[in-house]
């Protein structure tokens, strides 16, 4: 079932793909593969059909997870990050998606110069101001991408955003086409380190439409597993 969903998945992202009108630099989009509250099982027969990159929303589940999978894969935090997990994080995750704030982008760049590592990050935008969702407005974004390049142990790879839940994809295509403006404008600025290559947007219920705007990364669970386990 999971390889099956995860071909009917590719499809839809190759259509989605041809009917994009926007001018994007990547015509490829990068899956991650949301495991959140799965068994290691199902994780192992995603990656056997081809996943590579896995997102968790929680530490001690992915590390307790990252424990028994004998498998090489991207890891990559989406869920909020809190100052007191930032060091568990850093040392696990390849990419972490959810840095809102100077003060999380500082923490994370203490415990990476620690251990001698660089670690990719993208900036969490909450393009629509829900009162009900972390991160950065837009507005406010230009100054934390300025702070965050001069963090020696961070390397800005990108932008992410979680969209509002619509019963109509068409409700939810400018909130999209917004994000990717912004995507575009930022990209536009000149910086040291940071390089915007990833424009995060688009889950199981809206990663079509989100394609078709311009999204070059999608965060897909439902859609591969199932309901989540609870």
């Amino acid at each position: 079932m999971i390889k099956e969903n995860l071909n009917e998945i590719q499809n839809k992202i190759e259509y989605s793909l041809l009917k994009r009108t926007v001018t994007a630099d990547s015509n490829s989009v990068k899956l991650i593969a949301v495991t959140k509250n799965h068994e290691v099982a199902d994780m192992q027969e995603a990656i056997e059909a081809g996943v590579l990159s896995i997102g968790e929303n929680r530490i001690q589940e992915a590390i307790s997870k990252a424990a028994t999978l004998d498998r090489e894969v991207e890891w990559h935090l989406l869920g909020h990050l809190q100052t007191n997990k930032v060091k568990q994080a850093v040392h696990l995750f390849d990419m972490i998606h959810s840095v809102d704030s100077k003060k999380i982008a500082v923490e994370i760049n203490k415990e990476a110069k620690k251990i001698n590592k660089i670690q990719d990050v993208l900036l969490q935008v909450n393009i629509a101001k829900e009162e009900s969702k972390f991160g950065i407005y837009a507005e406010d974004l230009p100054d934390l991408l300025r702070d965050v390049d001069q963090m020696e142990s961070l390397h800005v790879c990108g932008l992410m955003t979680i969209a509002p839940i619509c019963d109509n994809l068409e409700e939810v295509r400018p909130i999209f086409k917004n994000m990717f403006h912004l995507y575009t404008d930022m990209k536009q600025h000149k910086f040291e380190k940071t390089d915007l290559k990833w424009l995060s947007m688009g889950m199981s219920h809206d990663y079509t439409a989100a394609i078709e705007e311009g999204a070059n990364m999608v965060r897909i669970g439902t859609a591969i597993f199932g309901p989540r386990q609870y």
